[in-house]
């Protein structure tokens, strides 16, 4: 479902990726590990769109996106990949159901058909009753359901998460790690996690190592 090929990423001097090639399939769990500054979140973000390889290409279900221009692109990641980052990004003066609806407005659906999806997802996640809160009312694992849910939004053929349980607890936290499987099962969703919690790692479907800027 995700195909990367031959990348590679430098920030002026140094080499952060030295040609990595992987393939992750869908409805899966993958965490990728590996010690600080060793590429872990550049290989997200260039899967992710959000960032461009110096050389290589990614493909996403079919779709090669180092082709795709920066309005491509833009639409591309609104249509089909979720995000969720370890600061949840949440807009302070909307309520849940309003950020997460977020995604749907973007792309053009009315308040009304993105109320109604969002409304679903937060049940779905056991928040029916914290959909009228804004972030600073909610606690940081309520917090970070609803950025899950913002993610789940337009349906993504994947999400992306950057060490999303890094500002919990260790209560909240390993209630997150049970919704990304309970997730995977129910909806048949797949995620690639950049993690440095080995627990997330063990229990992930696909664990991969990267080291020096390359798959160990």
């Amino acid at each position: 479902m995700i195909k990367v090929e031959g990348v590679e990423k430098s920030f002026g001097a140094v080499r952060v990726l030295r040609g990595i090639d992987v393939e992750l399939p869908e409805r899966k769990v993958v965490a990728i590990v590996g010690p600080s500054g060793a590429g872990k979140t550049t290989l997200l973000q260039i899967m992710g769109t959000l960032s461009a390889a110096d050389r290589g290409r990614v493909i996403i279900n079919g779709h090669d996106v180092s082709v795709l221009n920066q309005q491509q692109l833009a639409r591309f990641r609104n249509q089909h990949i979720g995000f969720v980052f370890q600061s949840h990004h949440l807009l302070p003066e909307f309520s849940a159901i309003e950020n997460v609806a977020m995604p749907a407005l973007i792309g053009g659906q009315s308040m009304g058909q993105a109320a109604a999806r969002a409304k679903e997802l937060l049940a779905a996640l056991g928040l029916s009753h914290r959909e009228q809160h804004r972030p600073a009312e909610l606690s940081g694992g309520e917090q970070q359901r609803v950025a899950v849910a913002r993610a789940l939004m337009n349906g993504p053929h994947v999400v992306f998460a950057d060490e999303p349980s890094g500002n919990l607890d260790s209560r909240n936290k390993a209630e997150l790690h049970r919704l990304f499987f309970d997730l995977r099962d129910r909806l048949g969703q797949t995620f690639v996690v950049v993690t440095h919690d080995m627990e997330l790692a063990q229990m992930a479907d696909i664990k991969i190592t990267i080291a020096d800027g390359r798959i160990v």
